[in-house]
């Protein structure tokens, strides 16, 4: 093509804005070498105060999210490309583009991609989800009517399944999983089945899921909505406590909202399998609170109690992140679902990575633990980690 590749690719990813045709923007190959951002993926969403563009800022321990308008989108999009990144991929409805800087010549090249066209913007463009609104499971469960509309008293659910969704692809996506291999998928303390419905869904028949609850009410009630919906050859689910069930080898170990060291034993379950994925949304951490000395520095802020909860909410989910990382999982960090919808909102995903017994992260854990006074915590006890 001739003219400014740059000027170009912008222009494609202009049309595709304003056009409806966007499906995802990729932004790769950082400039800065040694840094922590590794990359950045634009998205549309639809929010209540309108469409907006989101940026996911991927650095290497955790995932910020930024929703920014169109206009403002455009700019920031433009300032990255060859000032941050080499490399910008996008994804339209009927082509893909990828602008290569890092080159003597700067290189724009174009595919059809053999989407769908857009449908045109108004009342009857659908909403792009990561988990089709006309599932029947999601009708089954009570999150969606006969007509297939989200039921209002459950959009926050709905929200919630819809983020977990999204994140897990992108989490299996980074695992160390070959592409299109059978997955073993644990989810520990599901529930209603919400999210384990969710996974099956998301995986397909590449995956055998299963839900484990201590209430045997909601497993004989997720058990039978899988057998009325045809699942049960990929989707199970069977009562026990996490700390009771084996795992046997899982690829995929989840636990959202395990209360206080629930979470700490589904950590250790996956860590024992070798899972290369491990997902948690801590809750209720109580363990380390009763232990923490606060530090002369942090005294006179910490004899508020609502400080107090705060830090030792910190203090559990950090020991817990850097405790992973020392197993050999590269650990990140972030926000779950916005504190609009819930306030246990903060998920802790680790990938296998390499092999456990890093010395300089052992010594992080133990200065850590110890500025902080904490002699010991589930996970730790655990792994056989001497916090002292």
């Amino acid at each position: 093509m001739k003219g400014d590749p740059k000027a170009q690719f912008l222009d494609l990813v202009r049309d595709a804005v304003t056009g409806g045709a966007l499906v995802k923007l990729t932004l790769a190959k950082p400039v800065a070498k040694g840094g922590t951002l590794e990359n950045v993926f634009v998205r549309p969403v639809s929010l209540k105060s309108g469409p907006r563009l989101a940026f996911v800022w991927h650095h290497r321990t955790r995932d910020i999210t930024k929703n920014h308008e169109a206009e403002e989108a455009l700019g920031i999009i433009e300032g990255l490309i060859g000032a941050q990144f080499q490399d910008a991929h996008l994804f339209t409805t009927s082509q893909t583009a990828q602008l290569e800087t890092a080159l003597a010549k700067p290189r724009l090249r174009l595919t059809a991609s053999g989407r769908a066209p857009a449908s045109p913007r108004g009342n009857d463009r659908k909403k792009r989800r990561p988990i089709p609104i006309d599932a029947p499971w999601l009708k089954a469960l009570g999150v969606t009517d006969d007509t297939g509309r989200p039921i209002p008293s459950m959009a926050d659910k709905l929200r919630q399944i819809e983020r977990f969704a999204e994140l897990l692809g992108h989490l299996i996506a980074e695992a160390p999983i070959r592409p299109q291999a059978p997955i073993s998928m644990f989810d520990m303390g599901c529930g209603k089945g919400y999210l384990t419905f969710a996974a099956s869904e998301l995986l397909g028949d590449r995956a055998t899921v299963c839900g484990v609850e201590v209430r045997a009410d909601l497993v004989t009630f997720c058990s039978a909505k899988a057998k009325e919906l045809g699942l049960s050859h990929r989707l199970s689910f069977r009562a026990g406590t996490i700390a009771g069930t084996d795992v046997g080898s899982a690829d995929v170990l989840v636990a959202l909202h395990a209360c206080d060291t629930a979470t700490d034993d589904a950590l250790a379950k996956g860590i024992a399998a070798g899972a290369a994925l491990l997902v948690v949304a801590p809750c209720c951490q109580k363990e380390v609170r009763p232990q923490i000395v606060a530090p002369q520095v942090l005294a006179g802020a910490l004899r508020h109690g609502i400080f107090m909860e705060r830090q030792a909410e910190f203090v559990t989910d950090a020991l817990r992140a850097l405790l992973l990382e020392w197993a050999g999982y590269g650990t990140k960090v972030m926000e779950f679902i916005s504190t609009e919808h819930t306030a246990k909102n903060t998920m802790i995903a680790a990938v296998r990575q390499r092999p456990v017994g890093d010395e300089a992260t052992a010594e992080r854990i133990r200065a850590f633990a110890g500025f902080y006074g904490v002699k010991q915590q589930a996970l730790a006890m655990h792994l056989g980690f001497a916090l002292q």
